[in-house]
């Protein structure tokens, strides 16, 4: 294989051979960095450049491997980390000016554990401020582009993340998502994730001051945005490792019991009253025949209702953001990122008082109705928003453009309120008046089964084949990279 070629590599398909010796382990981080080099000027997904520290890695790693050290399970491979997670030695910005010189003491327990796994982190991915818009730009590193073009917002929060790796940027991104903030990044740019359930994933931030709002962590969870459904399935038990900093993270294998039988998954085309594009419609059926084929039991069938779910879940989220978040956004946050605030208070009225604690409290009736559902129904395939990836700064435009953005995503933050698994997996790639834009949607799955939605999702992968083929043929057409 050529060396140029190399960052092409799937982190399944770096692992046969990093592991085995055949790759040498720098190598293949400087294939990633060179790609890095290439295209990143054009994207601005990475922020930070870590190539030297990486290079340095990635030779101990060589050098430990030669001396007889068994190499881990993502030995070698290149990852970015988004620059909300505490990496020791660098700025933990989360895209905000005032905190561009907050320096990470210790390592996050999703850094640590990628690091005891092998992984080297070549770059730290860009992020809105905050992390709470579902585009990416902020005014300390500036806007990240969509590699499949202007015409598409990249997502966000974790839209370097999804830019990155789907152009190319290693083989494995970080990212979190606490009412799609892994999902939104994957639908925009062709990407595979699973959003995990609550507790799979340790997760704590050691530069923090004072620990975050109860349903901040209850639908807060860390993941990882990949090229492949393979890939998650590769990586994704190292990233659930133990960490004891994560009082309430739960140890439990990645992979649990079979399930006897054909799976049945419920089907639901249902946008509770916003219009269904005819893209996504088609990439629905697509997914569903699929399924069918390769062995499902598919299922037209209503889950609970996930509009009342999620809208009172993001309600009761933005009463706790109002009382916990609203001074720091006013003293710290753009005057963009504070007119958006202003929009998410009216598109989702913060609960209050006894009602937001009640409405906390109802968390348990809907996800009871969930469970008792999924006891027939283990996976659930939905549509993730309604209509093709919106455009950049879509959310800037008033009501209009906010309830666009979000307020037709009640699939995306219903599984957060739940504390479900839900994984978002390419199934077309949509020629619109503005150019080709992948459409994602999503299969939500029984609590503790990430890996149920990741085998549906490679099931869906298998024919629609993997996105980013045909980005990095318009990539190379209009770059020549």
């Amino acid at each position: 294989m050529a060396t140029t070629d190399i960052w092409r590599l799937s982190a399944t398909e770096l692992t046969k051979l990093t592991r085995t010796g055949d790759l040498r382990a720098e190598t293949a981080v400087q294939a990633s960095i060179d790609r890095m080099n290439a295209v990143n000027p054009a994207l601005n997904a990475v922020v930070e450049d870590l190539s030297t520290e990486a290079l340095e890695r990635a030779q101990a790693l060589d050098k430990a491997r030669a001396d007889g050290a068994a190499p881990g399970p993502l030995h070698g491979v290149p990852v970015t980390i988004k620059i909300n997670i505490d990496q020791k030695g660098h700025a933990t910005s989360n895209g905000v000016t005032a905190l561009k010189d907050l320096i990470a003491p210790a390592d996050a327990p999703v850094v640590e554990n990628l690091h005891k796994a092998g992984a080297v982190v070549i770059g730290r991915t860009n992020t809105p401020e905050f992390s709470f818009r579902a585009d990416t730009d902020n005014p300390l590193f500036g806007r990240t582009h969509n590699p499949w073009g202007l015409h598409i917002s990249p997502g966000g929060s974790s839209g370097g993340a999804g830019a990155a790796v789907m152009a190319g940027i290693g083989a494995l991104a970080h990212g979190n998502d606490i009412g799609g903030s892994l999902r939104f990044p994957a639908a925009a740019n062709g990407a595979v994730t699973v959003k995990p359930g609550l507790g799979r994933v340790p997760a704590w931030n050691p530069s923090q001051t004072a620990e975050r709002g109860l349903l901040a962590q209850l639908m807060s969870v860390q993941g990882l945005i990949t090229r492949s459904a393979e890939d998650l399935h590769l990586s994704m038990p190292a990233l659930i490792a133990p960490a004891p900093r994560d009082p309430f993270h739960v140890p439990m294998p990645w992979h649990v019991e079979a399930l006897e039988g054909p799976i049945k998954v419920a089907f639901t085309k249902n946008t509770h009253g916003y219009d269904l594009h005819p893209e996504v419609e088609a990439a629905l059926d697509f997914a569903r025949d699929a399924l069918t084929d390769a062995g499902y039991q598919v299922e037209e069938v209503e889950p609970p209702n996930v509009f009342d779910a999620g809208r009172t879940g993001y309600r009761a989220l933005m009463g706790e953001i109002y009382a916990l978040m609203k001074h720091d956004v006013d003293a710290s946050g753009s005057q963009t990122v504070r007119d958006i605030f202003a929009v998410y208070f009216q598109e989702f009225p913060p609960y209050a008082g006894d009602e937001l604690l009640q409405m906390m409290a109802k968390r348990t009736h809907y996800a009871r109705q969930w469970s008792l559902f999924m006891e027939d129904y283990p996976l659930v395939l939905s549509p993730f928003l309604p209509q093709p990836f919106f455009k950049p700064d879509r959310d800037t435009e008033g009501a209009a453009g906010v309830h666009e953005v979000l307020g037709c995503a009640v699939y995306s933050y219903a599984m957060n309120f739940l504390g479900l698994p839900a994984a978002s997996v390419p199934a077309r790639l949509a020629q619109l008046p503005k150019g080709p834009q992948p459409i994602n949607v999503q299969i939500a799955a029984r609590r503790w089964r990430e890996d149920l939605a990741v085998d549906a999702c490679a099931a869906i992968e298998a024919r629609a084949g993997r996105m980013c083929l045909p980005l990095w043929e318009k990539m190379a057409a209009s770059e020549g990279l």
